[in-house]
């Protein structure tokens, strides 16, 4: 059983990763390091595990095998390299990294010493996403696909949010916008160009608050982003095809204890496909650990990674 164990006190480490850690019988929660004391010990106290004073004082391979790094993006770097050296699998929230620099260097220290390095987007491991994967290129019954449109959005959070804070890795496209990249990278065929851009920045928080951008694969489909941290709520997923068209509302945030309903509209014949619920999260830790012993499927998670960074950082030097 491997054991793993927290690095921040961050809300989805409460909300989301315990509460499905607890239902996978493959690893052993060890306990959380902060550098709150006062929250380290209401999470152990609500959650259970060991307090940790620092986050130095947990990345050990005498402590734990594994980590889950929910910090602020601006902070993975340091941390899942230190995990990295120690020889410390990482289990690191979305966005992997701040820039393709930082994520190369990362991979490259992984590969080296054999470790797994994963990143979470959850939603890729949601029953949803496969049964719209059937329906496009299995079935295909859309035919040919004409155009993708993906938006990811939600209102102002609280003022010292992460999100709106530079330094802290901030801004909607590293939150929100790469989700969106990165269910393009599902649907479109490989070689995807970056054909605009356009990110809005805040005076006031100086991180961009929404933008948009246009991906064309070498088939020439397109699909059309949207994403924004200013917004209204926004997350959905619609594909044109040759014969009609694909609807769905959740693509990204369905919780466990929701069924999914996609449209579906097929020669002016419109029906809905309910997807049973299921739990992403659960589902991304099970995938997490069939990385350990799997040298084909952790080289698979390093090429993903290294990819949707290269596509994010591609959209902001163009947008810009």
């Amino acid at each position: 059983m491997q054991r793993i164990g927290i690095v921040g006190t961050a809300n989805i480490a409460d909300s989301r990763f315990l509460p499905a850690l607890k239902q996978c019988d493959k690893f052993e929660y060890i306990g959380l390091a902060g550098r709150n004391q006062i929250k380290v010990d209401e999470f152990v106290k609500k959650h259970g595990g060991k307090s940790f004073y620092g986050y130095d004082t947990i990345i050990s391979r005498d402590i734990t095998d594994s980590l889950y790094l929910p910090l602020p993006p601006a902070l993975h770097y340091e941390w899942g390299r230190k995990c990295l050296e120690k020889d410390i699998h990482v289990f690191m929230e979305k966005p992997f990294a701040t820039c393709f620099q930082e994520t190369y260097e990362l991979i490259e220290l992984a590969r080296k010493n054999r470790i797994v390095l994963y990143e979470n987007y959850m939603f890729l491991y949601h029953k949803q996403l496969a049964v719209i994967k059937e329906i496009l290129f299995e079935k295909k019954l859309l035919g040919d696909l004409r155009l993708i449109r993906i938006n990811f959005a939600f209102p102002h959070k609280s003022a010292d949010d992460f999100r709106y804070n530079k330094q802290m890795g901030g801004g909607a496209l590293l939150d929100c916008g790469g989700y969106t990249a990165r269910l393009a990278m599902e649907l479109l065929d490989d070689k995807i160009e970056v054909k605009t851009a356009n990110l809005n920045l805040s005076n006031i928080h100086n991180v961009d608050l929404f933008g948009s951008a246009t991906l064309q694969d070498k088939n020439g489909l397109v699909a059309q982003l949207a994403f924004g941290m200013d917004n209204g709520y926004k997350c959905e997923l619609e594909v044109v095809g040759q014969k009609g068209w694909l609807k769905t509302g959740r693509i990204f945030t369905a919780p466990p204890e929701l069924d999914v309903e996609i449209a579906l509209s097929v020669d002016n014949e419109n029906q809905k496909i309910v997807v049973e619920r299921d739990n992403q999260f659960l589902n991304s830790i099970h995938t997490f650990y069939s990385l350990l012993e799997d040298d084909e499927k952790r080289e698979g998670m390093y090429t993903d990674i290294l990819n949707i960074s290269k596509l994010v950082e591609e959209i902001r030097l163009k947008g810009l």
